[in-house]
């Protein structure tokens, strides 16, 4: 496995290119890429000889998805998002672009996922963990055979993600960070959408939200 993390967009978002490097299909997590910084991503892609199978958006706010449409266009991935965030996809003010100034809209989702979800790029399995709060349909992506997890924006590196959104919950965020990401083994590698990445033992330890 392979991946290439790249920071896009006006607020800093991780954007995680995923690859089999055997079989070089790939997973795009969170492209939110704007058109300045768009180019960096499709090149990697190309250069890496990389056949991208899906889109997987870890929820539905605006700096996680403004990429999805060239994305697609670029590479005729399928993209993936929770059930509880689909309509934000298309609805400008509950992806939160209408508070930037902006109109972003992404194509709908050909896949909505539901928790326990398998998919499948190469060899790799990636697992979808429901983790609400910071917005309904928030999801954790796990690849267990190369102990790492992909949080989006519940768990950062000493930090949790904001609940004062629409639809955000602290409660839930909580619950979903003690239930179903600190049960993970403490050497996982925890990849967040903003920030350095960090582990799961090293958050139960030194994360002020969590103590």
């Amino acid at each position: 496995m392979r991946i290439i993390s790249l920071v896009v967009g006006p607020i800093s978002t991780n954007c995680y290119i995923v690859a089999c490097e055997r079989s070089g299909e790939a997973i795009v997590i969170d492209p939110g890429f704007n058109r300045s910084d768009e180019g960096v991503v499709l090149e990697k892609i190309h250069d890496l000889k990389l056949s991208v199978k899906c889109i997987v958006n870890t929820h539905g706010h605006v700096d996680h998805i403004s990429g999805n449409m060239k994305l697609k266009r670029e590479t005729g991935a399928s993209i993936m998002i929770h059930t509880y965030d689909a309509d934000m996809l298309v609805d400008p003010i509950r992806n939160g672009s209408i508070m930037m100034g902006l109109n972003v809209v992404s194509p709908p989702p050909d896949i909505m996922l539901q928790d326990g979800d398998e998919i499948k790029v190469g060899e790799l399995r990636v697992k979808v963990l429901h983790t609400p709060g910071h917005t309904p349909g928030s999801i954790s992506l796990y690849i267990e055979e190369e102990r790492v997890v992909f949080t989006g924006d519940t768990l950062f590196a000493g930090s949790i993600g904001r609940t004062d959104f629409p639809g955000s919950s602290y409660e839930k965020i909580m619950l979903s960070i003690r239930e179903r990401l600190l049960s993970l083994p403490d050497d996982t590698r925890v990849y967040p959408g903003h920030g350095p990445w960090t582990t799961i033992g090293i958050e139960r330890r030194e994360n002020p939200f969590l103590l």
